[in-house]
Formats: C-alpha cells, structure tokens, sequence
C-alpha cells in the first residue's frame, strides 16, 4: 500500500463525512478506525472510491506519502493523547498530526510544543457545519505553525464550504489558535440560540403564536437582516408535525444538553477579564433547562409565567422582537470577538478579525447575513476594540434600541424569562456609560478591607490611596 495523499483516523459521522469530503476532491484517503468493523462497513458502502483500508496504525502510516497528513476525528482527551501516543514512534520528521476534535485549546498548546519538540507537526483544528457540512463543506479553523498549514492548505481549502468570499478556512495562527477561535464560535453559536428561544417564547408567550405563524414570522425574518443558518432552521422546525398534525416542536421536552465548550468560553473570558453576559446567559438557561423537576415543583410553589391577554398592535409588537434579537445579536457576536481579539493579545496569535468572520460566512452553524458587516467593520478597524463602535453597527443598533427595550419590558412584565436578551441590553448600556457605580463599589472594598481607590478628580493615572472610613 502507498500514495494515500491524507490520513483519517476515526469513521463516526464526522470523521466519515469529511474522509468522504476529502475524497470527492480527488484525493486518496487512507481510513482507520479502532473498530475494524467500522472500517470494512465504510469501504462495503465506498466501492470504487479512491480510499485505502488499514486493519492497524502500522499499516495506515505505511499507507501515507510524505509527509503525512493524519487527521483525528475523535473524542477530545485522553482518546487523543492515547491516539498521538500510538501514533508517534511510527511516525518521522515533517509528518503532520491533525486534531479536528473540540480540544481544550490548552491541551492543543501543550501538544504542539511536546511534538514539534520531537520534529512532528500538530493542527488542532476547529470543524464547524454538523454532519452535513463535514461532507458537503465545513467551516475550517486550523491552528499550528505557518509550515504545517502550507502542508495541508491545499487539501483544506478544496474540502472548506465556499462564500462569495473564498473558501471558508484560514490559518487562524499558532498552537492553539484554531481550537480557542472553535471555541469561542461555540459560544456565540450558545449566545445564538437561546436568543431566538427567548424571542420564539415571548412570541408564543404574549400573542399566543402558534407553530404555524411562527413559521411565517421567522420564515420572514429570515428575509431580512437576520438571515441566517439558525433562523432558517428555526422556521423549517415549526412546519415540521407529528403523526397526529401536532407542531412536533411542541413535543420537544425543555432539556436543553451541551457538551463544554459554551462553559470553556465562560470559563476563559473570566480569566482573560471580558464581559460575555449574553453567551454565559445561555449557558446558565441550558442548566436551568435540565432542572425540569425543580421547575416543575417551583412553578406550582411560586406561580409560573402568565401574561396578560395581548391588546396592543400585533404587528408592531412582532417588529420590536425581530428588532430585540437583532440588537441582543449584535452584542453576542461583540462579546464573542472581543474575547477572541483578548486571547490572541494574551497569547500572541496575531488573529487577524475580518478572517474569522470571513471564514464563518459558509458551513458553520452561525453562518449570518451581517458576517458581512463585521467584515467590512473591520476592513474599516484591524484594532477595532468592539464591534459596538463602528458606525454601521451603532447606528443599527441605536435605531433598534425603542424596540429593544419595549420587548424586554413586555417580557418581563409578563412574567418570562429573557436572560440573554437583558443581558445584551445591560452589556450594551454598561459598556456606553462613561459612568458606572463602581465608585461605590471600590469605596466598600477600601472600608472593609483597604483595597485602596483612585480618585478620580486626579486623573485616571492617580496613585492609589486608602481612606479610613470608618473614623471619617
């Protein structure tokens, strides 16, 4: 066996769908799988396909020309360091090891540094799109050094979904650049999606909605600024009906899952210090959501949400959510970049912004209309620090702003729970105030434990001091 031009290791959807991806773009892939079952189903169902079967790791290496290029498409952890320990005394200078799975970025970091210590090449790469976009064109967002990406460059960019602005990958930049970037997709994606279900629930909620109209409304909106893969979707599951003709949504139970990566984004923008209230809003939603037998006994302790009988215009009201959601995304997506703009300064990626919303146009689940804006936000600002201060997105958001709040305060009037939808407005009046009442806050941390303060009649460089309040 010789001449396999890519190595997948891994034939679950995933890995399957993309070895399929990559063959279809007229490259030999060479196929493992732990299972061996696995792999002679795959190659049952691939007659006359340009793939090469290896029963053992041995053989699948020996498959490869130089140097490889081995992707993994398999459980992030120990299943990867244990896969790369197998993998590396079979192994010679210049290969390269592609991780596609959802790696914590730091794993990604440390793997770099200990295989290129030995001569070896690590990618860990973001894959965003499902199922459907690993076969037909994902997302792409390698990570790992300038030589590797060179290496695979081609066959990533022939496999990448495309936009009318090129293939959707770019070299995002070193070590873990590529998994944090993934990362902090993820959590915008988070931020997303319980956007819509807090409008879909005020809608349902206060006008009474049904399955069908919302299919109409989103259908609709889907027509306008908030094009996008998720509001498509949206309005294809409200036409979608059980055996019986009932909206088979409405049969959904309200457990909502998540598998880390939206609590890793939390996690690092605590520790990078960057507000993201809208996307650790979603999460805190996702968790509340799985707590259905507390909420169950709570709603019958505490009452649960019933709003009064809608009596005002139906219309303008269904323009004030569209325009609510509009805004709340805005500033989810702001968060989400900002935070990426932080790790690339935390750990010198060199990041460059108007790539990442490029890449995101096409096979990624966030796929939107304003990807665009950003674009040409920052086209307009490399350095720009928020999205918030360009003027396209300012002078929308501004002129959403009636809206926005009228939506919220009808939400919370009746009784319905908009947490990343406030969360967007409180980031965004926060974050325009010149004033915040931290001043309060310090002068308490200084009396109770001589945190000391600044005054601010010194200028912002004033020396720090402490005052003994309780003697004042």
């Amino acid at each position: 066996m010789s001449g396999a031009q890519f190595g997948m290791i891994g034939l679950a959807v995933m890995g399957e769908n993309l070895a399929r991806n990559v063959e279809d773009h007229g490259f030999t892939v060479a196929v493992w799988n732990r299972e061996s079952t696995k792999t002679d189903q795959f190659m049952a169902a691939s007659a006359g396909k340009k793939f090469v079967a290896a029963k053992t790791l041995e053989e699948f290496v020996q498959s490869l020309e130089r140097p490889r290029k081995i992707m993994m498409m398999i459980k992030a952890g120990a299943p990867v360091d244990q896969t790369i320990e197998r993998l590396q005394p079979l192994l010679e200078d210049g290969d390269i090891i592609i991780d596609g799975g959802n790696s914590w970025f730091k794993d990604t970091q440390e793997r770099t540094a200990r295989l290129e210590s030995t001569g070896l090449h690590f990618v860990g790469s973001g894959v965003s799109g499902g199922e459907e976009g690993a076969r037909f064109g994902p997302s792409l967002m390698p990570g790992g050094s300038e030589h590797a990406w060179n290496s695979i460059k081609p066959i990533f960019e022939a496999i990448a979904a495309k936009s009318d602005s090129g293939a959707c990958v770019a070299h995002v930049g070193p070590d873990g650049a590529g998994h944090f970037v993934k990362m902090v997709h993820n959590g915008i994606e988070y931020g997303d999606m319980q956007l819509i279900a807090e409008a879909y629930e005020v809608l349902r909620k206060v006008l009474g909605a049904g399955a069908d109209e919302l299919a109409e409304i989103f259908g609709e909106w889907n027509r306008g600024p908030l094009e996008s893969f998720l509001i498509e979707i949206t309005a294809h599951i409200f036409r979608v009906k059980d055996d019986d003709g009932t909206a088979l949504v409405d049969r959904v139970l309200d457990k909502a899952g998540q598998k880390g990566t939206g609590k890793w984004t939390a996690q690092v923008a605590l520790d990078l210090a960057v507000p993201i209230p809208t996307i650790a809003a979603a999460i805190d939603a996702r968790v509340l959501s799985s707590m259905k037998d507390e909420r169950v006994m709570a709603s019958r302790v505490l009452g649960g949400d019933k709003p009064a009988p809608f009596s005002g215009d139906r219309k303008q009201f269904i323009s004030d959510v569209h325009d609510a959601l509009y805004a709340s995304k805005v500033c989810s997506y702001a968060q989400g970049m900002a935070l990426i703009q932080a790790g690339s300064r935390e750990w010198k990626w060199n990041i460059d912004m108007r790539e990442m919303a490029r890449i995101w146009k096409a096979g990624c689940i966030i796929r939107a209309k304003f990807l665009d804006t950003i674009m040409r936000a920052y086209e307009r600002n490399r350095e720009l620090p928020n999205l918030l201060l360009d003027e396209a997105f300012s002078k929308s958001v501004l002129a959403a702003q009636p809206a926005w709040r009228r939506a919220i305060a009808n939400a919370q009037n009746g009784g319905i729970a908009v947490p990343a939808m406030s969360g967007s407005l409180a980031y965004f009046d926060a974050w325009r105030s010149e004033h915040l009442p931290q001043n309060l806050t310090q002068a308490q941390r200084d009396y109770f434990g001589s945190h000391t303060y600044q005054r601010n009649d010194k200028g912002t460089d004033a020396p720090f001091i402490h005052t003994d309040w309780a003697n004042k």
